[in-house]
C-alpha cells in the first residue's frame, strides 16, 4: 500500500484516509486491525464516516477501532485510550488520521514507551521515518508523554 509508513511488525500508519477499495486492499495485504482516529468534525473531509468506515472494514475481515482525536487537545488520557484499546487489536494494525500526523505520533509514543525510548530518542525516530510534529506544542506533547510514561 503507498503512502504509508511501516512503524514495526505490528504498526503501519498510513498518511492518507482509506476508501473503500483501500481497505480491501489492506486485509488482502495481511492487515487485521485498522484504527480511525479522525474527529466526527472532520467529517466534511472524509470519504466515508467513521460508521462506514467500521462497516467496510468488517465485510473486508478487519477489526475496526474509531478512536478519535483532535490535534488541539491532545491529553495524557486520550494517549493512554489509545493504548490501552490497541495493545488488545489483532494485528498487524494500520492506523490512520486525515495525513498521518497524529497516528504517527500516538504510534510512536505507544512503541517508545513499552521500549523504554526517552522523548528525545522518539522525535529522533519518528524523524527517520518520516514524521514531523507539525507544531512546538506537539513535540513538546510526544516529549513530555513519553518522558512520564516510559
Amino acid at each position: 500500500m503507498q503512502d504509508t509508513v511501516k512503524i514495526n511488525d505490528r504498526f503501519t500508519v498510513a498518511k492518507f484516509v482509506p476508501d473503500e477499495a483501500q481497505i480491501r486492499q489492506a486485509s488482502q495485504e495481511g492487515f487485521r486491525s485498522v484504527v480511525n482516529m479522525q474527529t466526527e468534525d472532520e467529517e466534511k473531509k472524509l470519504k466515508m464516516t467513521p460508521r462506514e468506515e467500521g462497516r467496510k472494514a468488517t465485510e473486508a475481515g478487519l477489526t475496526y477501532l474509531h478512536h478519535p482525536v483532535d490535534g488541539e487537545n491532545m491529553t495524557d488520557d486520550v494517549v493512554d485510550g489509545f493504548r490501552a484499546k490497541v495493545g488488545d487489536l489483532p494485528g498487524p494494525v494500520l492506523v490512520h488520521c486525515a495525513s498521518g500526523k497524529r497516528s504517527g505520533a500516538f504510534v510512536m509514543m505507544h512503541i517508545a514507551c513499552e521500549q523504554g525510548m526517552s522523548g528525545g530518542e522518539v522525535i529522533e525516530a519518528a524523524e527517520e521515518m518520516g514524521f514531523e510534529c507539525d507544531t512546538p506544542e506537539m513535540e513538546s506533547f510526544v516529549k513530555d508523554y513519553v518522558g512520564h510514561n516510559h
